[in-house]
């Protein structure tokens, strides 16, 4: 076979071929580019919208709350129309008012109760149980509780006080109990209950995924050595769903912390015996009219929910690094 030299053209049928080690050659992109080709410029038109809407409905709304925090201002009287500036008077207030720190206290027991022991415990049991049951049976359940978490907040406080009525309630003509005010005699358990029933589902749709993530052959090899439910939860599921504990955990505190549709029920009294977070900024912003002690007290429950997302970010890195 005749040997060629580098320079003799390819021959006949052949195609010519790229040298080794080298590609395709792309043309160069222009500083001004973006990997979508669509420039600088109009890659930023694209943004604006969206950035003016964050401005006008997160930023300055921020912005305003921080200023209202440190003034006098009213919604009547003459502080609103010459509000004043008092510094840091309004936080001093709220952090040496008994009736803040009341407040938290419920607010406390209020997520601990509705939303730890409550939704993330109730809504775990209902996804491990429906694991096993037939497809039917599952749609169903899994069903009705979602349409407990879709309702508006309205329609489902409404609901129950229907069935917490003192004279034709549903509750009462279940156990026996006519007469009984479960709004006034149990204003804090009713709040819960009804904060559980609403936001149970939310829980249940988490943990649901997160048991699907499971290995089945752990769960096999568990159930062949013989181990019980417990042994189960204990050895194989909760330490493959950690993360998403601790994902649920973080969620349902600050909804519940934030929640405000328990004022529905029973506008936070009687008395201030259910008087949250929420509904003490409403109360004092709104109703009262102190739109500066108000803006002070939402800005320190702000600053309780960023320490709680603080507390779990360390947590969650602190679990991955190990």
């Amino acid at each position: 076979m005749p040997r060629t030299s580098p320079t003799d053209p390819p021959p006949l049928g052949s195609f010519p071929t790229e040298p080794e080690g080298e590609g395709p050659q792309r043309p160069a992109r222009r500083p001004d580019e973006d990997a979508a080709g669509l420039g600088r410029a109009r890659a930023t038109g694209f943004v604006i919208p969206a950035l003016l809407l964050i401005g006008v409905f997160l930023v300055f709304p921020a912005l305003w709350t921080l200023y209202l925090g440190v003034t006098n201002w009213r919604l009547t009287g003459l502080a609103a129309a010459e509000p004043e500036f008092v510094g840091l008077d309004n936080y001093v207030d709220a952090l040496t008012d008994d009736r803040f720190l009341n407040s938290l206290y419920l607010t406390a027991i209020f997520v601990f109760f509705s939303a730890i022991a409550g939704q993330m415990v109730l809504g775990f049991t209902i996804a491990w149980v429906l694991r096993r049951t037939g497809r039917v049976l599952r749609g169903t359940v899994e069903t009705l509780v979602l349409i407990a978490w879709i309702l508006p907040a309205s329609v489902i406080a409404w609901l129950w006080l229907v069935v917490l009525d003192r004279r034709n309630g549903t509750l009462n003509s279940i156990l026996g109990t006519e007469g009984t005010a479960w709004l006034l005699e149990y204003p804090m358990q009713s709040i819960i209950a009804f904060n559980i029933f609403n936001g149970t589902a939310f829980s249940m749709l988490l943990f649901s995924s997160a048991l699907a993530s499971i290995p089945p052959s752990q769960l096999e090899t568990a159930r062949m050595v013989g181990a019980r439910s417990w042994a189960t939860l204990r050895d194989v599921v909760f330490p493959n769903i950690r993360g998403h504990i601790l994902t649920v955990l973080l969620l349902v505190t600050l909804w519940t912390f934030n929640v405000f549709s328990p004022f529905l029920l029973t506008g936070g009294g009687p008395g201030r015996e259910t008087e949250i977070f929420p509904v003490l900024v409403y109360r004092l912003a709104l109703q009262a009219g102190e739109l500066g002690r108000g803006a002070a007290f939402s800005l320190i429950m702000i600053v309780i929910n960023l320490v709680i997302a603080l507390i779990y970010l360390r947590v969650l890195r602190e679990r991955r690094q190990s």
